[in-house]
């Protein structure tokens, strides 16, 4: 793909297996960001090593360590997962595409998700867990050289490993209206210590939302 092919929220393969788009840096040699759905690690490439895919309905896939399948003949309920995959948001919402989010409240318009998106009935497919016996599995491109499992309930073997920052990593912070970039110094149980005495929690860190990987030093 070129990169001007590549949009935020994008569905794509790499290295065979099924990720999500996050975000771009034209600026870097390194350019495409993106998320692992299967266990939410993340993930630095270019635009030639990927290719997009847009799900549908009755596609399935493991996200984070659950497998799911895409429905839209029900209405989401209170609890229920979703993928944004028709996002038609007011000037004012920040939803993207392919955002999946938990249902806090359902009314006959839509849903209010746990981020405070409200989400129309046909903005999104449902997410069912379980794999359905006549779903598609998307987890892999080329499935024959993937073993397509349900992994339903079956946590990470190793979260710490899978999931924690690695010391050179910078991340930049979204949430804040000043750019603020810093550097993974240490790491110590579930606590990453960034430059300038920064502290936070590994969820707060790999929460997309808040904090946005950029690179590491042995990258550039």
């Amino acid at each position: 793909m070129k990169l001007y092919q590549v949009r935020k929220g994008q569905f794509v393969y790499y290295n065979n297996e099924l990720h999500r788009v996050y975000g771009i840096k034209p600026m870097y040699k390194l350019s495409v960001h993106l998320i692992k759905l299967r266990d939410m690690t993340q993930h630095i490439t270019n635009a030639a090593s990927v290719e997009k895919y847009k799900p549908t309905e009755q596609d399935s896939f493991i996200f984070n360590h659950k497998a799911y399948t895409l429905n839209k003949d029900r209405k989401a309920e209170e609890g229920d997962f979703i993928l944004i995959h028709n996002p038609l948001p007011d000037s004012l919402d920040t939803y993207s595409l392919n955002e999946i989010d938990v249902v806090e409240t359902v009314d006959k318009q839509g849903v209010v998700t746990s981020n405070s998106h409200g989400i129309k009935h046909n903005e999104y497919l449902l997410m069912l867990p379980g794999r359905a016996s006549d779903s598609h599995p998307i987890d892999y491109q080329n499935s024959e050289s993937g073993e397509i499992d349900n992994a339903q309930d079956i946590p990470p073997s190793n979260p710490d490993i899978e999931l924690l920052p690695s010391i050179g990593d910078i991340y930049k912070k979204n949430d804040m209206n000043e750019i603020v970039e810093a550097m993974v110094v240490a790491v110590k149980g579930h606590t990453v210590y960034l430059g300038g005495g920064l502290e936070v929690s590994q969820e707060e860190l790999m929460n997309t939302e808040k904090w946005e990987f950029l690179y590491n030093l042995l990258d550039k």
